[in-house]
């Protein structure tokens, strides 16, 4: 039999729906009903995938201890880009690329809040190293809120690499990191950009962190002396997202 990966979550599913993503077929609980119920079967109509009522066990049994909101689907194999196509999509739309580059991180929560907060903000893509770091799993692509279906997603053997080549292609490489003197709302993140983010406890590698044009840190007022990997991407981005906005004119 063929192997399919698998993704949970009303919410989720209808995301991967309406972005296109390959499912192969939806299982829907007896009795399961709602108004999101009602959109996931209209659009699964339209893109010809199958969806079969099935009994609250079976799906249990697919998606063991998950909030699967009644509803599994079976999907093809995720498909990553390139680095190289993800530059040329970005390249296709207006503005400065901004990019997401991140150095192994290996928790899926952390990974699949990103991943929303990169859709959010309108990110051109992301970056990830395909050993020793997480993937999309189907624990990411629930705690993406089905981000995983919409945000472009390349995968390379060597960041460091990777770096170099878009340093060549004009980017501007920004990381995060604690022991930085440059606070993020100081910077100019008004450029083509990639940010960087490092792993869960280990931070960015001593080799990525040379290869930044800056480094960038935020302030701590509290007694805690440092925060989640995800909550602090998500602030720096949206500080980038800001600035951006300005420069067009636009209200954030």
């Amino acid at each position: 039999m063929k192997k399919h990966d698998l993704i949970w979550g009303r919410h989720p599913i209808l995301e991967a729906l309406q972005s296109g993503l390959p499912l192969v077929k939806i299982f829907l609980q007896e009795g399961a009903r709602g108004s999101i119920i009602d959109k996931l079967k209209r659009k699964a109509r339209q893109n010809d995938v199958p969806v079969e009522r099935i009994s609250r066990a079976f799906i249990d049994s697919q998606a063991p201890g998950q909030r699967h909101q009644g509803v599994v689907a079976r999907m093809e194999p995720f498909t990553y880009l390139t680095v190289a196509d993800l530059l040329q999509n970005a390249r296709a739309k207006q503005g400065h690329p901004f990019l997401l580059l991140l150095d192994h991180l290996q928790d899926p929560q952390n990974f699949g809040s990103l991943l929303r907060t990169a859709d959010a903000a309108g990110l051109d893509g992301v970056i990830i190293p395909r050993d020793r770091a997480c993937g999309v799993t189907p624990a990411v692509f629930k705690s993406s809120a089905g981000a995983a279906a919409h945000i472009p997603l390349a995968r390379t053997v060597n960041l460091a690499r990777e770096m170099d080549y878009l340093k060549k292609e004009g980017f501007w490489l920004a990381g995060a990191d604690m022991s930085a003197d440059l606070p993020y709302f100081d910077a100019d993140f008004n450029l083509p950009l990639v940010l960087l983010l490092g792993s869960e406890g280990k931070g960015l590698s001593r080799l990525l962190r040379q290869k930044c044009d800056f480094l960038v840190h935020i302030p701590l007022a509290g007694r805690i002396s440092s925060l989640n990997v995800a909550v602090a991407g998500s602030i720096i981005i949206y500080e980038a997202f800001a600035q951006r906005r300005k420069q067009k004119g636009q209200k954030t």
